[in-house]
């Protein structure tokens, strides 16, 4: 019996999707090997590889301005690809701080020019509970570009309108939220994504880039960190991590089969307004400490009276068959990750569980 997993990453993956691995794993297409066993160059991968990026294209509207790469490293090479690329000897750029992955972020660029910080919403004991508002940007008109995080895992705040850059290109890590619903990709210079949230599984990173800002970086760093060495080869220059890529199609496909982000952002505010509903009525027991404007649809968390009560919660619901519960081991508390795999009934379980919990715990 699968259990519902709320995991924060490598997370849940469509059942569909996971079937329809299983059931070509070990013979893809009639070719009498698995895709695990496919050359990159060879055009039953090919045919893989291309799908994927066809599927990204039209359910995120990818315009012609830019391209997708399948890279890998994750997010955590992606803050220091970013500045390699983009952030010039004698220039500056722009970071929003509104959780650990933007401190990170910003902590590879230090190490590579003079990136400035345009905002950080750190409350005195180290926590972050919202996201800026314009008004708070201190923005450099001449930086090289703004860099900010669009959901933040470990904390629970999301962006829910983006920032405005004032014409500086916008570079956004969308690792834990990208895929819950449309978003206008023109209005961004890069975006990069861990798949292992929304997308697929862990070992791929999704980037989106805009050709022209990739035509004006930098050339005197190694040819494998440069985006457009990956860029010319149709992200092949080496080998990709091609199981991943026939995972993440496979979810994709999924996506599509039922209504594509559409139906993922109708299902993902309907699993918001069910949690964030529980936690409001049932504040007595349990306590939500972001700010309600800045409430992640992805990342939902929340602290009990004791970190014993937590740690009971944790416990019995994983009696219950709910796992990946227990929050971050730099916040604390509790964390429910409701990325698209994810379904209402799943949230809807976990906030009956919720309430017997507080019925008999209160």
């Amino acid at each position: 019996m699968r259990v519902i997993n709320f995991n924060a990453g490598p997370a849940g993956l469509p059942l569909p999707a996971l079937e329809r691995a299983r059931d070509e794993f070990i013979d893809f297409h009639g070719s009498g090997m698995s895709i695990l066993e496919h050359s990159h160059r060879g055009k039953e991968y090919e045919g893989v590889h291309d799908e994927a990026i066809a599927l990204l294209t039209e359910m995120l509207g990818v315009p012609p301005t830019h391209q997708i790469l399948f890279l890998q490293g994750g997010a955590s090479l992606q803050f220091a690809q970013v500045p390699m690329n983009f952030l010039p000897k004698d220039g500056s750029a722009d970071y929003i701080l509104t959780g650990t992955w933007s401190e990170k972020a910003l902590d590879e660029a230090k190490l590579l020019g003079t990136p400035k910080v345009a905002a950080t919403t750190l409350t005195a004991d180290k926590r972050y509970t919202r996201i800026p508002k314009q008004s708070e940007l201190k923005l450099d008109p001449k930086a090289a570009y703004l860099h900010f995080t669009t959901n933040n895992t470990i904390f629970g705040t999301q962006w829910h309108s983006f920032p405005d850059g004032g014409g500086v290109p916008l570079i956004a890590d969308m690792s834990s939220d990208i895929l819950w619903r449309k978003i206008d990709v023109s209005k961004f210079g890069l975006i990069y994504a861990g798949a292992q949230k929304n997308i697929g599984p862990s070992g791929v990173t999704l980037v989106i880039l805009e050709r022209d800002l990739m035509s004006r970086a930098r050339k005197d760093i190694p040819k494998i960190l440069r985006y457009s060495t990956h860029a010319e080869s149709n992200s092949l220059y080496n080998t990709p991590p091609t199981f991943a890529v026939y995972l993440m199609r496979n979810v994709l496909a999924w996506m599509k089969s039922v209504g594509g982000l559409a139906q993922m952002e109708k299902w993902n505010r309907e699993k918001a307004e069910l949690l964030y509903g529980a936690l409001d009525r049932l504040s007595r027991f349990y306590r939500a400490p972001v700010e309600k404007d800045s409430r992640s649809v992805m990342n939902i968390v929340f602290r009990l009276g004791t970190e014993a009560l937590e740690d009971k919660f944790v416990s019995d619901a994983k009696k219950a068959g709910m796992v990946g519960l227990k929050g971050h081991r730099s916040a604390g508390g509790i964390r429910v990750s409701a990325y698209n795999a994810v379904t209402p009934d799943n949230i809807r379980t976990l906030v009956g569980f919720m309430e017997d919990f507080a019925k008999a715990n209160g």
